[in-house]
């Protein structure tokens, strides 16, 4: 539809005929869901903003102000540490998340205070053997 309206006709008046031929023409005819009802239920709450959440879901996508966004990377990193195979790679994943969160520190950022420092590599390797005792030897 690259039509534009004509001057003088009413912007409603067009719009219904633009449909209205479209629908001589069956381009609604076999729409993916026709038919089928909305996601919403009547239990849930209007949302303006549905469409744009739905469609960030499916694209897995998702808008955290930058803060709370590295917050949650510096825990799903430390949870890695704790589960890491080794050591090393505990400290690897720890000192790779760092320099975010010192930087972070330093620096204004829109929304809420980051509210964590730097982790210490000596302590999350702690953390780490004593979750990962030895294997005894037999």
């Amino acid at each position: 539809m690259t039509e534009r309206k004509p001057p003088g006709v009413s912007f409603e008046s067009w719009v219904d005929k633009q449909i209205r031929d479209a629908e001589a023409r069956g381009e609604f005819a076999r729409l993916a869901g026709a038919g089928k009802p909305l996601a919403a239920t009547a239990d849930t709450a209007y949302d303006e903003l549905w469409w744009i959440k739905a469609k960030m879901a499916r694209e897995g996508l998702s808008h955290l102000p930058p803060s709370l966004a590295l917050r949650k990377e510096a825990e799903d990193a430390l949870a890695a540490a704790y589960e890491a195979p080794s050591e090393a790679a505990a400290r690897r994943i720890v000192e790779k998340v760092n320099p975010k969160i010192k930087d972070m520190m330093l620096k204004p950022q829109p929304g809420p205070p980051l509210g964590m420092k730097p982790f210490d590599p000596d302590k999350v390797a702690a953390e780490w053997h004593r979750r990962h005792p030895p294997e005894p030897s037999a």
